[in-house]
């Protein structure tokens, strides 16, 4: 693709997309997670940029004011993964680099998974392959871990609660890891933006099969990162991981980090992502 991508359209949606990097640069697609959006890679992107990547880091379904739509239907795992691959299609590659962090690896899991032609190669960040995350709550605390994961079911509880109680909130973010900066992010590009009802849909729509990924093995080159001050999500999923991988595979475990390794970490995960790009991960 020739021209910077700012938008693109799929399913009657639009969608906002960050891109940058040289033009001919191999591309890279970044998948954020809940509750955060694309602005959540723009250190990474700097990094990969410099290194001669083009970058795409896009504003998913229900964060991307253009595609928010009503009711957890719209969010199965399906639709989110189509989201995705249409992005491929919008940057005119046969493949790409994939990266994504929190319910963004979910998808860039579930699309290795199913569509394995269009991903040259798979970095994941803190959440593991779904079939380890499974495994692990049986076998480990993550079930403890995974708590609010019930709580998002509500239909509204959430959003009142936000409303309602913010230096709560805010409060629990800051016990996850996330700086005052990127609490001011949540505030003003999902609070404020009217994207947390379709962010929390993602969490609603699990009822429905296939929500958590693919059980499936995948055959995509794949570096998972896992960080070890990461409240939300244990060690031993991030260990079991390999177990689902079908190809060449590398655990990379970043110490004293957070869950929020995009931007607490984005040189160092940068460098993951470059490694593995290149066949230096193994």
């Amino acid at each position: 693709m020739t021209e910077r991508m700012r938008q693109f359209s799929h399913a009657g949606f639009t969608f906002d997309v960050l891109d940058s990097g040289p033009l001919g640069g191999e591309p890279v697609i970044l998948l954020h997670g809940f509750p955060q959006r694309a602005s959540c890679w723009v250190a990474v992107m700097d990094h990969l940029n410099q290194h001669g990547y083009r970058t795409y880091a896009l504003d998913q379904r229900g964060y991307s004011p253009g595609a928010r739509p009503k009711g957890r239907m719209a969010y199965r795992m399906s639709e989110l993964v189509g989201d995705a691959r249409a992005l491929i299609d919008a940057t005119g590659a046969e493949n790409v680099h994939v990266a994504g962090h929190d319910w963004g690896a979910i998808v860039a899991w579930t699309l290795a998974s199913r569509h394995p032609e269009r991903v040259r190669t798979l970095t994941t960040v803190s959440v593991p392959h779904p079939g380890a995350f499974a495994a692990s709550m049986l076998r480990s605390d993550q079930l403890a871990r995974s708590y609010h994961m019930l709580l998002f079911q509500a239909p509204w509880l959430p959003e009142l609660t936000v409303n309602q109680f913010p230096t709560a909130i805010e409060s629990a973010l800051k016990k996850s890891g996330m700086t005052p900066t990127q609490i001011e992010a949540f505030r003003s590009e999902i609070v404020e933006d009217g994207a947390l009802t379709g962010g929390l849909n993602w969490y609603r729509a699990m009822v429905f099969a296939g929500q958590g990924g693919s059980a499936k093995r995948v055959h995509v080159p794949t570096t998972h990162v896992w960080s070890d001050r990461d409240p939300a999500i244990g060690r031993k999923s991030a260990e079991l991981t390999a177990e689902y991988v079908a190809a060449p595979f590398k655990l990379e475990v970043i110490e004293g980090v957070s869950h929020w390794v995009p931007e607490e970490a984005p040189d160092v995960l940068a460098r993951i992502i470059i490694e593995r790009a290149t066949g230096g991960a193994t």
